[in-house]
């Protein structure tokens, strides 16, 4: 009995560690199929070092725009040797009174270090509290899996930050954008966010939706 007992431990205990990765990496083919999991691999006589290294965080993107803001990602495929890996990187540069504003990220967490400025960031919790904090260079904030947060340039000059991601493609859904820059029926919007149809057809102008 006490031998059978060991083999259900030995066994129970493999059994919850993850195998996820049974293979050294799935570097990312843009070509084939994608799923849920992430993209096809691309055939391992292909891959070079060059799919493990990614240039684009070195430029400022451009902050010219409605939130003066941009965002340099480098997820799957574009960082194809990310693809399986579970994680990603990206740059945020925020001009003077820029915002990225409230959003998910649905496949993963999100962690962020401030490299120049000041930049308040925070997030919501399901139970709709609000965790908010001033960070200066240096500092740095997590963001849990799925939760609306956002960061704004609250200091008097440019704001740059990196961010990390659990996940080589982690998804991206704003708040405001979604709420109006498509074609969901004016009179829906109103109903389901008590805004009026002068509000809300004034943000749908701005952001670009219709109907």
């Amino acid at each position: 009995m006490k031998m059978i007992f060991h083999i259900f431990f030995i066994i129970s205990l493999v059994s919850s560690i993850s195998f996820a990765s049974v293979q050294d990496f799935c570097v990312a083919d843009p070509k084939g199929p994608q799923s849920p999991s992430g993209y096809s691999c691309k055939n391992p006589d292909q891959v070079t070092e060059n799919d493990f290294a990614f240039s684009g965080l070195g430029k400022a993107g451009n902050t010219s725009n409605l939130i003066k803001a941009a965002v340099t990602p480098a997820f799957a495929p574009a960082f194809a040797g990310t693809n399986g890996l579970g994680v990603s990187l990206a740059r945020l540069d925020l001009a003077g009174g820029g915002v990225i504003p409230l959003h998910t990220h649905p496949g993963a967490s999100e962690a962020l270090v401030v490299i120049q400025g000041t930049i308040c960031a925070g997030f919501i919790s399901s139970a709709n509290k609000v965790y908010l904090k001033t960070l200066n260079r240096g500092d740095s904030m997590v963001f849990p899996q799925g939760l609306l947060h956002f960061q704004l340039n609250s200091g008097k000059g440019p704001a740059l930050a990196f961010v990390a991601f659990g996940s080589s493609s982690p998804g991206l859904q704003i708040l405001p954008f979604a709420l109006f820059a498509n074609d969901l029926p004016s009179e829906l919007v109103e109903a389901t966010t008590f805004l009026s149809d002068a509000e809300v057809k004034k943000l749908k102008g701005v952001l670009g939706g219709t109907n």
